[in-house]
């Protein structure tokens, strides 16, 4: 490493020769290598270095170096061998063959493996050679220098922990070479230790487990989870195929699928909270080593309630029948609510129609169906409850019961009549057990709370039992006639009829039923003067001088029979002198014609038929021998030969002048009556009078006639008059019998209202407003 120039030695000094000599002598250095590292500097004698030299070069590997070289000296020629030995430098650092070991150690090894490594080269010699190697720190290597003490070119590298590929796969080591030159250098190589891999890891999940919230309604392939399984090893050890593990239940299995590649966990059924409100899944995660290693993990599936169940309503105990007079608060029904979601789809709310006389009382998901108002079994036999059941969820489910409640009936009702009266009009002469009328009355219960029987009540009539003169079918409420009336005895008589039910206690109701005799033209007139017998005519005395229109007679009759049937018609049936006497059609008067001839002959006989107005009508009829005389003297009749008695003929006039004064004494009554229900009319009421005409017939000798004002807060009555003599040209009365009706402001209406006139009275005349 010396430069060039530098000095070697003196080869004269080591030859004992002045250095003059040499130059003299021409003395020159050969060497057999054919370069000149040294060169002889003959003004000195010296050898110095022409050449640099590198000993690593001349000598290699030996530990000594020698350079030989002839000193030629001429003059003589003297050949002298000289060596120089070359001394080693430290120039030269140790040096790996290669710079990169790259070793294969599987993580399987064991510690205390050898692994061996060339060691360095240094060309130097001695201490400047290689000395010592270091290993950079590693927790699993260690360097061991035995080898190397004793002389092996190799290193090993010894594991001292073993190798796990999954946590440092490939680990980087330097190993360095250092000399013992001074300063010393050293020399590195790398060595790159790659771990093999072997099947030591099983598949690990990133959670051991896995919590889900799944809707229950979620549709088939919903994704519920993706599973994430890794193996640190690698190729075909860390390959990982997912399946289910054997804990999972068959059930679980047909509800999900796990996709064995991508670790997927997807609905595969269909789910129902109802049935489970979570699902544990257990997953495994397997490798593909030759010694397969699995990985588990379990898959918690909470179902998230969907509000996909209706409500329903389950009746616990119905008490049905419920009597109609149940009090408030009376417990109709048990009801409970069930829903199969959970949360606020499971709080239910209950309700039934409004109007309807319940209610409904509720404890936690208990229900109670009570009543709130009055039942009646009349107007609802029964009811159909519609109870709705409604669930709290978005949106909101709901279901419907209806609960059929009858209500039992209770007797609380009392029979009622079809008419708050019964008027029944049978005409006099009825057949034994004719039937009267049907009394209907209606029960708005049920059963025998329904079940109306009849009959009457109690009472006498003309001082007999009721039950004399009428019965009533119980059970029907036909009323039959036990005897045939006489209207001429008993016009008219009331009864009161009583419908009662069969209910417990029995209820019953009155209705009077008014009987009216209807008169039948059963009686012929009855001529009281004059009287004829089969054997002999009445006697009537004219004067000769009797003027036409002389009064001859006047024939009085009655008729046992009323209205209509009594009216009388006179008609003169057979005369011997046709043309000479007339009757009077209403009165009965016989009157004269003409004025009598001288030559008319001494008697005249007349027949005078009396008819009544009946239908058939019946007739009587008187002969009558008018004898004509100069002068008719003051004779009074023999009573003897034209009545029955001497009394008879005061008696009846004795009877028309009471009857005359209770009419009169009856419409006066009625005026005053009018009078003051006129004045307690409200003020401004407009009321039109009933102009009333009322004309006689029969044996009265005058006509009558009455105006009366009637208001609406007026009854009704029946006027009946006689009129034995109409004016002169009527041809005669006749009966009337119109409705009237009265109409205010009390809505009433009147009864029938006879009204006899004259013919020759025009309708307008007889007036009722």
């Amino acid at each position: 490493a010396l430069p060039h120039g530098a000095f070697v030695g003196s080869v004269a000094s080591d030859l004992g020769v002045d250095p003059r000599r040499l130059a003299a002598r021409g003395a020159r250095l050969t060497s057999g290598s054919g370069r000149q590292y040294l060169e002889l500097e003959l003004g000195r004698g010296a050898l110095l270095v022409r050449e640099r030299m590198d000993r690593e070069a001349l000598c290699e590997l030996s530990p000594a170096c020698f350079l030989s070289l002839e000193l030629v000296i001429e003059q003589p020629i003297e050949v002298h061998n000289v060596e120089v030995e070359v001394l080693d430098i430290n120039d030269n650092a140790p040096r790996f063959p290669r710079q990169d070991y790259r070793l294969e150690i599987s993580e399987s090894a064991v510690p205390g493996a050898r692994f061996h490594i060339e060691s360095a080269q240094d060309p130097d010699v001695g201490t400047n050679s290689v000395q010592s190697y270091q290993l950079s720190p590693s927790r699993h290597f260690a360097l061991d220098l035995k080898g190397f003490q004793s002389g092996s070119k190799l290193l090993e590298l010894v594991l001292q922990q073993p190798l796990d590929r999954e946590q440092s796969a490939l680990q980087q080591l330097v190993l360095t070479a250092v000399d013992g030159g001074d300063p010393p250098k050293s020399g590195t190589a790398q060595i790159s230790v790659r771990v093999v891999d072997t099947n030591d890891n099983p598949p690990a999940f990133d959670r051991s487990t896995y919590t889900v919230s799944l809707l229950e309604n979620a549709p088939p392939g919903t994704l519920v989870v993706k599973l994430n399984a890794s193996d640190p090893d690698e190729g075909s050890n860390g390959d990982v195929i997912y399946s289910f593990g054997s804990y999972t239940p068959q059930k679980v299995r047909q509800l999900f699928s796990v996709d064995p590649h991508s670790g997927e966990v997807r609905v595969n059924g269909t789910l129902d909270y109802e049935e489970a409100s979570s699902y544990e899944i257990y997953v495994q995660a397997t490798d593909q080593g030759p010694v397969s290693m699995a990985g588990h993990c379990k898959v918690l599936v909470n179902i998230v309630d969907a509000n996909d169940n209706v409500p329903e309503v389950v009746l616990t105990s119905l008490y049905s029948p419920v009597p109609e007079d149940a009090k408030a608060g009376t417990v109709v029904a048990l009801m409970s609510v069930t829903d199969q979601d959970s949360g606020l789809n499971k709080q239910v709310s209950l309700r039934i129609p409004p109007g309807l006389p319940f209610a409904l009382n509720s404890f936690k998901n208990s229900y109670t169906l009570i009543t709130q108002g009055k039942l009646d079994h009349e107007k609802a036999a029964a009811y159909n409850i519609t109870v709705t059941a409604t669930d709290s969820g978005s949106p909101p489910l709901s279901s419907q019961k209806v609960i059929h409640v009858e209500i039992s009936d209770i007797n609380d009702n009392p029979p009622r009549f079809e008419e708050p009266v019964y008027s029944v009009y049978i005409p006099e002469n009825n057949p034994l057990g004719a039937l009267l009328c049907t009394i209907k009355a209606t029960d708005p219960d049920v059963a025998e709370n329904a079940y109306v029987s009849y009959s009457l009540l109690p009472g006498e009539i003309e001082g007999l039992p009721v039950a004399s003169y009428v019965s009533i079918k119980s059970d029907s409420g036909n009323m039959y006639a036990v005897r045939s009336f006489d209207y001429e005895t008993l016009r008219e008589f009331q009864v009161v009829v009583q419908a009662q039910d069969a209910g417990i206690p029995p209820l019953s109701s009155t209705v009077t039923v008014y009987i009216y005799v209807v008169d039948e033209n059963d009686h012929a007139p009855q001529i009281l003067y004059p009287t004829s017998t089969n054997t002999s005519a009445a006697l009537e005395m004219i004067p000769r001088s009797a003027y036409a229109g002389y009064l001859v007679t006047k024939i009085i009759a009655i008729d046992g029979d009323s209205g209509q049937n009594a009216w009388l018609f006179f008609h003169l049936v057979q005369t011997s002198d046709p043309g000479l006497f007339r009757v009077e059609l209403h009165t009965g008067e016989i009157r004269t014609t003409r004025k009598l001839g001288e030559d008319s002959t001494p008697t005249f006989n007349l027949t005078v038929e009396v008819r009544d107005n009946g239908e058939p009508p019946m007739s009587s009829s008187v002969a009558i021998t008018v004898a004509v005389v100069d002068r008719v003297s003051r004779i009074i009749p023999d009573t003897r030969r034209h009545f029955k008695s001497p009394s008879n003929y005061s008696e009846i006039t004795l009877y028309l002048i009471i009857a005359l004064s209770a009419i009169s004494f009856v419409f006066l009554f009625t005026i005053i009556g009018l009078t003051v229900i006129k004045e307690r009319l409200p003020h401004g009421l407009k009321v039109q009078p009933h102009f009333i005409e009322v004309r006689g017939n029969g044996s009265l000798t005058k006509t009558y006639c009455y105006k009366a004002c009637l208001t609406a807060g007026s009854g009704s009555d029946t006027f009946m008059f006689y009129n034995t003599c109409g004016p002169t040209g009527t041809t005669g009365p006749s009966a009337v019998m119109t409705e009237r009706h009265l109409t205010g402001q009390s809505g009433q209406s009147a009864q029938n209202l006879i009204i006899l006139k004259n013919d020759s009275i025009t309708p307008n005349e007889v007036r009722l407003h």
